[in-house]
C-alpha cells in the first residue's frame, strides 16, 4: 500500500465517524452535547479533506465509490446506537488515533503533517470520550449498564485499528499494547469491565481496511451520498 493509499485509509476512517457523529444532529440527549459532537464531526471531516486530498479530488472519493471501495476500519462504520455506544465508541477510536497520529507527527509533509497538525484536537475528542465514559460507567445502575454494553458489543472491531498499513513507518505492536493500556485504566476508573474476548472477528481477516463492511454500512453510504448522486455535477 503506497503513502497515497496509506492517505486514504486514514481519510475514510475520518470521514466515514464525521457522517456517524453528524447523524447525532436534533437527537443528542442535551443541547451541549448537540454542539460537542458536531464539532468533533467537522474535526474529522477536516482531516478526512485534508488526507483525501492528497489521493485525488475529494468530492469524488466521498461520494462516487461503492462500498467495496472504501478502506475505513469497521469500528468507525458502526451505528450511533444509544448515547454510551457512541461515547463508547469515540474513547476506542480517539486513543487509537491519538497514538497514531503522535507517532506519525514530525514529518513535514504529506500524511504525518497532516498527523501532526490535527493531534491536538484527537486529544480533545478523546478527553472528551474519556469524561463521558467515566460518567456514564460510575453513574446510575442504568448508565452502567448501558455503558459495559456498548464496551462488550464494540470490543471485537478493535483489533482492525493495528493491522499495518504499508506506507506507515510505526511501532504497530507497540501502538496496541499502549492503546489496551491506556483503554484498559480508563475503564478501570469508570468501573466498567474489559471484555476478555477477542478483538478481531474470525471471519473478516482483512475487515474494513480489504473493503469487506458490516451490513450497517450500505445504507449509511447511500445517505452520505444520495444528494450528490442526485444531481450531479451542480455546483452548490
Amino acid at each position: 500500500m503506497s503513502g497515497v493509499e496509506a492517505a486514504l485509509v486514514l481519510g475514510d476512517d475520518a470521514l466515514v465517524l464525521s457522517h456517524r457523529l453528524g447523524e447525532w444532529a436534533g437527537h443528542a440527549p442535551v443541547l451541549e452535547e448537540e454542539v460537542a459532537l458536531a464539532n468533533i464531526a467537522l474535526d474529522l471531516l477536516g482531516q478526512a479533506r485534508a488526507l483525501l486530498s492528497l489521493v485525488g479530488d475529494e468530492d469524488e472519493l466521498a461520494y462516487l465509490r461503492e462500498e467495496r471501495e472504501f478502506r475505513n476500519v469497521r469500528l468507525a462504520e458502526q451505528p450511533n446506537g444509544d448515547f454510551a455506544h457512541t461515547i463508547v465508541r469515540q474513547l476506542y477510536f480517539s486513543t487509537y488515533q491519538g497514538l497514531l497520529y503522535e507517532e506519525l507527527a514530525g514529518v513535514e509533509e504529506g500524511v504525518p503533517a497532516i498527523a501532526a497538525k490535527a493531534r491536538h484536537e484527537v486529544a480533545y475528542h478523546r478527553d472528551h470520550a474519556e469524561h463521558w465514559t467515566l460518567r456514564l460507567g460510575d453513574g446510575t445502575e442504568e448508565s452502567h449498564g448501558r455503558a459495559q454494553r456498548a464496551v462488550d458489543a464494540l470490543w471485537r472491531f478493535t483489533g482492525e485499528l493495528f493491522q499495518p498499513v504499508e506506507g506507515l513507518s510505526v511501532d504497530w505492536r507497540g501502538l496496541d499494547e499502549r492503546w489496551v493500556s491506556q483503554v484498559g485504566e480508563v475503564l478501570g476508573r469508570a468501573t466498567l469491565t474489559v471484555p476478555e474476548g477477542p478483538r478481531q472477528d474470525a471471519w473478516s481477516a482483512g475487515g474494513g481496511r480489504q473493503g469487506l463492511h458490516t451490513e450497517s454500512f450500505g445504507p449509511m453510504l447511500a445517505e452520505m451520498q444520495h444528494l450528490h448522486r442526485s444531481h450531479p455535477g451542480v455546483s452548490w
